[in-house]
């Protein structure tokens, strides 16, 4: 309520601004007592008005300027702290950007390494995979030579008793063919041999 009243009067005397008073001054053109009376009246209507806004300015300003005060040193610790997270954060890239680096030269050089490596055992298993195939060549000459020569002692064989045949048809008579058969049953044995010859 008390508030209420004070803002009623100084609204009051706010109206009653030195134009308002110099504007009644010249409607009653009256004495130079009158017009002293006046000037008293400007000088206190400025003085409750200066009053009226200091107290408001005092009453309201004072916290609001320390609210305000206490909001800008807050913003300025969070920026504070939000300007070291972030330095430590760059710092931490910064740091991980230089062991990116040497990571990378690391990962390069094993993969060199790896390779160098891989190639050995291609080289290794091309060697193993040769050597394979020249023993199975190999096995397969001496089977193929062995083949060969068993075939050809074979036909030798089958030419030379061709050959052997053929001799013997030429010299066989049939005078050479009976001795033949009674000196066979002669082997055999004995009274049944003439039997056969007769």
């Amino acid at each position: 309520m008390k508030r209420l009243i004070f803002w009623a009067a100084l609204a009051a005397a706010m109206c009653m601004t030195p134009a308002t008073v110099r504007a009644e001054e010249k409607k009653s053109a009256g004495a130079e007592g009158e017009s002293s009376g006046l000037k008293a009246w400007e000088w206190a209507n400025f003085l409750l008005l200066a009053g009226g806004l200091g107290y408001i300015i005092k009453k309201n300003a004072g916290p609001a300027f320390e609210a305000r005060g206490r909001q800008i040193r807050k913003a300025m610790l969070e920026a504070e702290d939000a300007k070291k997270d972030a330095d430590s954060r760059s710092a931490a890239v910064e740091l991980r950007l230089t062991r990116l680096d040497e990571e990378i030269a690391a990962l390069r050089a094993e993969a060199k390494a790896e390779g160098e490596a891989e190639h050995a055992r291609s080289v290794q298993r091309a060697a193993a995979e040769i050597a394979k195939i020249q023993a199975h060549a190999e096995q397969e000459i001496v089977a193929a030579g062995k083949a060969a020569r068993m075939e050809l002692q074979r036909h030798a064989a089958e030419l030379a008793l061709g050959l052997a045949e053929q001799k013997i048809r030429a010299r066989m008579t049939p005078d050479t063919e009976e001795q033949l058969v009674r000196a066979f049953l002669e082997k055999l044995g004995g009274p049944s041999s003439s039997a056969f010859t007769n």
